[in-house]
């Protein structure tokens, strides 16, 4: 390819030579400088990781859908379309860390690791998804690599929306804690030509977040807990005038859209119902007067019911309500409310409301909100939670390694043998993997596998001490491949890790992602 003699001149000699010997540690540097060909993409402030973590409940969990765009391929395997991968230097190694005592199961008689989990986050269409992934060791113990292709969407030229990564996950749990990407590095080759043998990612995560089950509150106690820091959510529901009203009664907020002139009726009309019904900042703030309340369809003043002689006039001033969102709510939202980020990254909606009267009718669309709480605690660092894989790069072909990751998707031929809920490996000696053109994959290496999509972002780990559960990270899988073509998926792929990759890694692994707000 034309950009790739430019790049193999860089000067990356020189780092090579001192980091050879296992066990080296990592630069001293608190920010280390970027890697000639690194590409640093910020994916939410600090402020924002606790709303990040609480967005992604169990039921989100359990209900996202693997990614398999961009990760499968059938290519045959000649002696001419055979991948070129090799070396741009000496050989090196970072050592691994463990964290003994703890345990993910085993499989096949084999120790699983505890460093490797899915990484789930929103692509551009709105939907949750995963991929798998791998703590690291980095100087912070704050590191996850995975697929280029899991975090960066190069159609829209930006990170995914919501990125987390829970080791050990399984069916919905995060036995470690949740934890939000800060940033995201990759090679700039691939967010840029979308060049598949650098489809790697080194992706800085905030400390861990542990979730206690949501519990049902109402509004007032949601709004007191969100303004501490506390993390919750809303649900708003379209329901019949029964439900609405039994919701009412019971002091829960609800609104109505859809108020035609013939549903309308004045405040001392006999059997009015007092309705929010939502406006803009702008048109609210005109309004002289009180700000008044709801509740069972009757206003309310300071937390007094008035009497219905007392109601005010329709399009009084209503109470308005702040609701607290993730990024990616924030950027689709194209309502009335008020979108605003504070401070310290927290992204919000504030929705305006104005009373109306109505008599109960079928038109009328009713809709009521529910309230959330979550307790959070801080999980502490990932790497002092589950350690991290060690880090190598330059090795030879031919070398055995393990895979780990959660494979789901079915085979061409319609043979499902994966679940997804499970972490599962393979075992095999790095080979040339095939050449394919349309990703340009042209120095990937691959292992026989079956593994089918779901996988992709898993680690190849070399060495790896079943006993220790750890090894050395060589390649994260890339492409499932069909490559005899028979509909059968038969080798996952990697890009080859060389002195460009270990460039890259450096860089993140020098990198502080600082405490989250209390």
């Amino acid at each position: 390819m034309n950009t790739r003699a430019k790049r193999l001149v860089l000067p990356l000699g020189g780092a090579l030579v001192a980091t050879t010997m296992i066990g080296v540690p990592l630069a001293s540097a608190a920010q280390a400088a970027p890697a000639p060909d690194v590409k640093s993409s910020a994916l939410t402030s600090s402020g924002n990781a606790k709303a990040i973590a609480g967005y992604w409940t169990s039921s989100k969990l359990k209900s996202a859908k693997s990614y398999i765009s961009d990760s499968t391929v059938s290519a045959k395997l000649t002696k001419t379309g055979a991948a070129k991968a090799a070396a741009d230097g000496k050989p090196g190694t970072i050592a691994p860390t463990g964290e003994g005592g703890k345990s993910a199961g085993k499989s096949k008689n084999l120790n699983l690791p505890i460093t490797v989990g899915k990484v789930f986050f929103v692509d551009g269409k709105g939907q949750e998804r995963w991929c798998s992934g791998t703590s690291v060791q980095s100087k912070y113990r704050n590191l996850v690599a995975t697929a280029g292709h899991c975090v960066y969407d190069t159609d829209t030229n930006k990170p995914f929306d919501n990125f987390v990564f829970i080791p050990g996950y399984y069916q919905g749990k995060a036995p470690w804690g949740i934890y939000v990407g800060a940033k995201v590095n990759t090679h700039d080759d691939f967010t840029v030509f979308e060049d598949y043998d650098y489809d790697y990612a080194f992706v800085n995560v905030y400390d861990g977040v542990k979730q206690q089950a949501e519990k049902e509150v109402d509004y007032k106690t949601y709004k007191a807990h969100i303004d501490k820091g506390g993390v919750g959510r809303e649900d708003a529901k379209t329901v019949d005038f029964e439900t609405y009203d039994k919701w009412t009664q019971k002091g829960g907020l609800g609104k109505v859209d859809n108020v035609s002139s013939e549903d309308e009726v004045g405040p001392q009309y006999k059997g009015a119902l007092a309705v929010a019904s939502e406006t803009d900042k702008w048109a609210w703030e005109k309004v002289d007067g009180d700000v008044y309340g709801l509740k069972d369809d009757k206003v309310t003043l300071k937390g007094k019911e008035l009497g219905q002689d007392a109601w005010p006039k329709s399009g009084s001033k209503l109470e308005s309500r702040v609701e607290p969102v993730t990024k990616s709510e924030y950027d689709a939202y194209k309502g009335p409310g008020y979108k605003k980020i504070d401070a310290k990254g927290n992204y919000t909606i504030t929705h305006y409301y104005v009373v109306k009267y109505i008599k109960k009718t079928a038109s009328v669309k009713y809709v009521i909100f529910r309230h959330y709480i979550t307790t959070v605690a801080s999980a502490g660092r990932l790497g002092d939670n589950v350690g991290g894989q060690g880090f190598t790069w330059n090795q030879k072909l031919g070398k055995k390694v393990f895979t780990f990751g959660y494979p789901t998707a079915a085979h061409p031929d319609g043979n499902k043998p994966y679940s997804g809920h499970t972490m599962k490996w393979c075992y095999g000696a790095t080979a040339a993997a095939p050449v394919v053109p349309a990703y340009k994959a042209e120095e990937h290496q691959a292992i026989k596998c079956a593994f089918t999509p779901g996988a992709s972002g898993g680690p190849f780990l070399l060495q790896y001490k079943s006993s220790k559960r750890t090894g050395y990270l060589n390649g994260v899988v890339s492409l499932t491949v069909d490559s005899d073509k028979n509909n059968r998926y038969d080798r996952v792929t990697t890009p080859y890790f060389n002195g460009e990759t270990y460039g890259i890694y450096k860089h993140a692994a020098n990198l502080w992602t600082g405490k989250l707000p209390g």
